[in-house]
């Protein structure tokens, strides 16, 4: 779409807005275009302080968790040996909601940027990384070979080769984990920042501000847009290519026994608690507020405890399983059905590209306060924070059908539907379920989000009155469990992966 063009349609859509607002005026939720105009010129000074705050975060927070990104994937690319502890730990860092871990990175920084910084870096780090191990795989065998032939070893391969092969996919993971940076960055300032658009979003929130909550939800996507089409734009300029697949299906090359897998997966659980211990003690801090994995442990084995988090986590889970599978179903059915319907395309790309950039956090009592604080309006924000990933990824998916098979339908006179059933939907399996593992971390975030600030149930809840109450051992323990969760529906989502695509598109498993 053309520049004009698409400032045309943006004006059409500001103006259908505006006189959808005046002609329904009781729809108090949904602010009009000239009330958040209004509200920006009358708290310009604010707004523009605020922006510079959370901006600066984000940035800080973005070119730090994208460094580590690039040199965990450099020591996989180097050392394949490491890869499975490695990787597993990074999924179990990246597992661990954002809202649940502001807290604690809270006390641990005390005041400042800190949290802020650290929360946008956690939330960008393994868009990147999987991205970039995409990159550095994805090298002709050819090239490696010369590089044997010539003596060269692993670290001179990785920079001559495949490092530079990499460029494009980390451009491109760049562009996708830009706006979860802002997101990263506003979650933190609701953990106690002082400045910042989170908390003049926690004081609209809290004042029932329309106009306001609307302002900056607004401002917000539209920096994330702006900064999600920048790193497009430098890529473009910078690589000239941009990669069409980054999701890939796991790996079955090597199966193993059951007992090297529960083997494998003791030894990273206690690679994890040892670096947790370690952590703790080599910084020194203080075990009223930097709990140990004794301290937690002994806290779960307290029936009393257990009983406690046990009753917050099932309300979680039985509000977020729906939305997750809504969010799932909504992005590849709209994907599927663009494919039946193109030309709708162009129309539905801008409305996906828009509900992913606004912070959840913005919108998240707003949907509440419209679908209600039950299943449907928890169910709403959940659906909301994992299609755009989903359509995207399943879009990806589709236009993965080889060219051969599309052409042999075509000689059939085939028609769309037949096409799309028995050749485009087996091609897009590997990226849906790629997205499905991807979209279990951000389900939880969204559904313990929208407890945290509308609902008041779940362990989302729980979180926010002991942080507030400072039950450090409660807290704690909330996210272990959490990680915990996240982690096992990660795995179960890897399982049925593995399942379906032996028996429906085995070509496509790597």
């Amino acid at each position: 779409m053309s520049p004009i063009r698409a400032i045309i349609w943006a004006v059409a859509g500001l103006l259908g807005w505006e006189l959808a607002m005046r002609l329904y005026p009781q729809a108090v939720l949904i602010s009009s275009p000239l009330g958040i105009a209004r509200h920006i010129a009358e708290n310009a000074s604010l707004l523009a302080r605020a922006t510079w705050e959370t901006s600066t975060n984000a940035a800080w927070g973005f070119l730090w968790g994208n460094l580590a990104a690039v040199i965990l994937g450099s020591v996989i690319a180097v050392v394949p040996r490491s890869a499975r502890a490695l990787s597993a730990l990074a999924l179990l860092v990246f597992c661990i909601p954002l809202i649940a871990s502001g807290p604690i990175l809270r006390v641990l920084f005390g005041p400042g940027v800190g949290p802020q910084i650290a929360l946008g870096a956690l939330a960008v780090y393994y868009t990147t990384l999987l991205a970039f191990l995409v990159g550095v795989r994805a090298v002709s065998q050819n090239w490696t070979d010369l590089m044997q032939i010539y003596g060269r070893g692993t670290v001179s391969t990785f920079l001559r080769i495949r490092a530079r092969a990499s460029l494009p996919y980390l451009f491109v993971g760049l562009q996708i984990s830009a706006p979860a940076a802002f997101l990263g960055a506003m979650i933190g300032e609701f953990t106690g920042a002082e400045r910042g658009l989170g908390v003049l979003t926690l004081r609209a929130l809290r004042g029932l501000d329309t106009d306001a909550t609307w302002a900056l939800a607004c401002l917000a996507a539209l920096i994330a847009m702006s900064a999600y089409a920048l790193l497009g734009w430098l890529g473009d300029r910078l690589v000239g290519y941009r990669p069409v697949l980054l999701l890939s299906a796991p790996s079955t090359a090597a199966p193993r026994s059951i007992w090297i897998r529960l083997l494998e997966l003791g030894l990273i659980t206690g690679l994890v608690l040892v670096l947790w211990q370690v952590s703790m003690d080599g910084a020194g801090l203080n075990r009223f507020f930097a709990k140990r994995p004794g301290d937690v442990w002994a806290f779960l084995m307290d029936p009393q405890n257990r009983a406690t988090i046990q009753t917050a986590l099932v309300e979680t889970l039985a509000f977020a399983a729906p939305g997750y599978i809504a969010g799932l179903a909504l992005g590849a059915g709209l994907a599927a059905a663009l494919m039946l319907a193109p030309g709708l395309s162009r129309a539905t790309m801008p409305v996906a590209v828009a509900l992913r950039a606004v912070p959840i956090i913005t919108t998240a009592p707003l949907l509440v306060l419209a679908f209600g604080r039950g299943l449907v309006g928890t169910m709403v924000v959940v659906a909301v924070m994992i299609f755009f990933p989903t359509f995207v990824a399943c879009q990806q998916g589709l236009r993965q059908t080889p060219g051969q098979i599309v052409d042999l339908f075509k000689s059939y006179e085939a028609g769309r539907w037949h096409l799309l059933r028995a050749a485009q939907l087996p091609a897009m399996l590997p990226a849906f379920f790629a997205s499905a593992r991807m979209a279990v971390p951000a389900a939880l975030l969204a559904v313990t989000t929208v407890e945290w600030l509308a609902t008041g149930k779940g362990i989302g809840l729980l979180m926010a009155m002991t942080a507030s109450t400072s039950d450090y051992n409660m807290l704690w323990s909330c996210v272990a469990v959490l990680a915990v969760v996240a982690v096992t529906a990660y795995g179960a989502v890897a399982a049925v992966e593995r399942s379906v695509l032996r028996i429906y598109a085995s070509e496509q498993v790597t």
